[in-house]
């Protein structure tokens, strides 16, 4: 059982004991504390948007959320069973003070969570997260009198809002998509894709197959979206007849794609080829964190553009990509972020300007991947005790390489060495209890054993 209280929000697994899990009590301390930090933080606020994926919990969960909510004096609009995406541009049209996404995101299903969004349908940086959480630690809670109780109304408008608002972007290019004619398959993993995607390849003249498309909660393989788990769309997609596979998280806000032949496009090349596409069409900076790949430092300099690194994390990326003007970025497990719809991860945009861009070039998926530069990043990860002292391993990898000439030591988010040819990132998680390794190099075999060499350190200190 685990409870997770991290800069991605509250997460945790479903049932136990208090404090341990993200139960109903908890559920009931963390919401308070987001709204009461919303009152404090926005003189007269009184309405946050609610919105939730798929899982099994989700109901329970919005249940208790909007209660709080209503108990705290505030007007909930119940937006249902939404996207990330989808709720983060809620918060905005309804001009409202905040809002609470209920998604584990590619978590298994015993896992649900409370991702906070303020005014700006923006995640809640490090530091007004930490002020929630010192809220919910002092439990000084203040619940409104009868006359004061808040309401939740429903809007069941927002998926075709947010559809037309992807239409009318200008890089989208609708019409060259309906010229192309395609054929995609998606795999939509039994969650609230599964209830848009398919509005939208309608809006956009695309035909469609939908796998795992009864949002039920049920999910059909593991659903973090890497090769390992895809191998029934991969299938599928071998058998022929389609131009695209398609594949996103259970929140919609991940995105990899399939080739026409079965092979994987490579989730990390869901951001490069985006990026390329918007860059041909409009000079400027991009951002992604310090886990993705080089390949989009690459087609940015090839463009002319100035690529920055930021931490793990959507808040970093997006604070990043404020400061740099940035025109494009987001982060290489298929998550883009395109300002000039919103700034944050959006598979519906993703699928928007990838599709532009294949019907543009009149090329197919495997011959587009061709284009840009090709590294294979391994993505590894430790399981942490109870013992594990993740900071001492940290400064141990920092020593290790401290003296390398050939390495360039960055620990703003654990700890990356960048080499000429390879880098190796260990930092821990914000959304499991682990370690994630990741390293790149230009074959598998020598990213995976640069990845394996720095596991040992760790093995080692344990």
């Amino acid at each position: 059982m685990t409870l997770i209280k991290s800069i991605s929000g509250i997460r945790g697994t479903i049932g136990g004991r208090t404090g341990d899990t993200l139960n109903p009590l908890d559920i009931v301390k963390f919401t308070t504390a987001y709204a009461t930090f919303i009152a404090r933080s926005k003189s007269g606020a009184k309405k946050i948007v609610v919105g939730r994926d798929g899982r099994i919990s989700g109901p329970m969960v919005r249940d208790v959320v909007c209660g709080t909510l209503v108990g705290m004096g505030y007007e909930v609009i119940d937006i249902g069973l939404a996207t990330t995406p989808t709720t983060e541009l809620a918060v905005r049209m309804h001009q409202a003070d905040g809002g609470i996404i209920i998604t584990a995101s590619h978590n298994p299903t015993q896992w649900n969570a409370l991702k906070l969004l303020n005014s700006e349908g923006e995640f809640l940086t490090a530091a007004d997260g930490a002020e929630v959480l010192a809220i919910a630690d002092a439990e000084d809670f203040d619940y409104a009198s009868v006359e004061q109780l808040g309401r939740v109304t429903r809007d069941d408008t927002m998926d075709q809002r947010h559809i037309s608002s992807v239409l009318q972007l200008q890089l989208v290019d609708t019409e060259t998509i309906r010229q192309r004619r395609f054929r995609v398959c998606a795999d939509t993993i039994n969650s609230v894709g599964g209830i848009i995607l398919p509005k939208l390849f309608e809006a956009l003249g695309v035909s469609y197959e939908i796998l795992n498309g009864e949002c039920n909660g049920q999910f059909a393989h593991n659903p973090e979206p890497l090769e390992k788990n895809l191998q029934g769309i991969m299938q599928r997609m071998r058998e022929g007849g389609f131009d695209l596979g398609i594949v996103v998280d259970p929140d919609v806000d991940r995105l990899a794609f399939i080739c026409e032949d079965g092979t994987m496009f490579g989730e990390e090349y869901t951001l490069v080829s985006v990026a390329d596409y918007v860059l041909s069409h409009k000079a400027g900076n991009t951002v992604s964190n310090l886990s993705s790949t080089r390949a989009l430092r690459d087609v940015t300099e090839r463009h002319g553009g100035c690529y920055t690194a930021a931490a793990v994390g959507e808040v970093n990326v997006t604070t990043k990509m404020k400061e740099v003007g940035a025109v494009i970025g987001g982060e290489g497990n298929g998550g883009v972020i395109y300002p000039e719809s919103h700034y944050g991860r959006d598979a519906l945009v993703g699928i928007g300007l990838f599709l532009s861009s294949l019907a543009q070039k009149g090329c197919t998926a495997t011959e587009l991947r061709r284009t840009f530069p090709d590294y294979q990043i391994a993505k590894n990860r430790i399981d942490l005790t109870p013992d594990t002292d993740v900071d001492a391993i940290l400064v141990r990898v920092k020593e290790m390489f401290a003296q390398d000439p050939e390495a360039k030591v960055n620990d703003i988010d654990g700890v990356k060495i960048d080499f000429p040819t390879r880098w190796v990132h260990l930092r821990k998680s914000n959304t499991e209890p682990i370690i994630r390794v990741y390293s790149e190099a230009q074959t598998m075999a020598e990213a995976d054993e640069l990845g394996k060499r720095l596991m040992q350190v760790v093995y080692d200190m344990q």
